[in-house]
């Protein structure tokens, strides 16, 4: 799974590296210790109406809300999506069609239980290069607010996962997708819809390539939040 992970890239830099044409929502600070329910940056391609996509890079709340949910409360459990049942699950099978969208980061945290413990892991590319986690997007209106209330739509993200390559696998059995840089603008097509299309480029994607070390179990609390939490302990 993916329950934490590091964004530290300016809003500026994303776009640059995403190839943005739009910046939507607040900005955010670096954040060496993303946790779920957090306000998170995605670039996702978006067509109003009858116009041509924009590609975006638009602040979300991590924690997928499906468009049906009786509250936001379900998001806490949707912070991830198994890439086996993508277009299967009823809570993901919409917005894998539909709504994909990319997470930047910097990296991951996962935790390696042996003997009782748990040793926190940063798991990053060898060239630091900024990695694209695959995601999909949803938003749901809260029933709450008043049809004129510029809040009542809440934008909200999952992170895909699949299962970890013998490299990774000793860390955690789990870990994010990842999409290649020659991927990326299917992966944010929306009018690649069709189920056997998302799946077939589902089946193009590669095999991750990261380097886990070790780090400092500071990781634990995610009210700690300095660049020194990715250093090797």
């Amino acid at each position: 799974m993916c329950g934490r992970y590091v964004s530290s890239s300016s809003s500026a830099d994303l776009a640059r590296a995403f190839d943005v044409d739009d910046v939507v929502g607040e900005d955010l600070s670096p954040s060496w210790n993303v946790a779920p329910t957090q306000q998170v940056r995605v670039a996702l391609e978006r067509a109003e109406q009858e116009e041509e996509p924009v590609r975006q890079l638009r602040t979300v709340r991590w924690g997928l809300v499906p468009s049906w949910a009786k509250d936001r409360k379900i998001g806490s459990k949707m912070i991830n999506a198994r890439v086996e049942t993508l277009t299967e699950k009823p809570a993901f099978r919409a917005a894998a069609r539909r709504r994909r969208c990319l997470v930047p980061a910097d990296g991951y945290y996962e935790w390696q239980t042996a003997d009782g413990r748990k040793t926190p892991y940063f798991l990053h590319a060898a060239d630091e290069e900024v990695l694209a986690f695959a995601g999909l997007y949803e938003l749901w209106q809260d029933p709450e607010r008043a049809e004129d209330d510029p809040d009542r739509w809440l934008w909200s993200c999952t992170i895909v996962t699949t299962s970890a390559p013998d490299t990774l696998g000793h860390v955690h059995d789990r870990c994010p997708l990842l999409i290649p840089a020659d991927l990326r603008d299917a992966w944010l097509d929306p009018a690649l819809t069709e189920d056997d299309a998302v799946r077939d480029l589902l089946a193009q994607v590669p095999e991750p390539r990261l380097e886990p070390h070790p780090v400092s179990t500071a990781v634990n609390n995610p009210r700690n939040n300095t660049p020194d939490l990715v250093a090797p302990s």
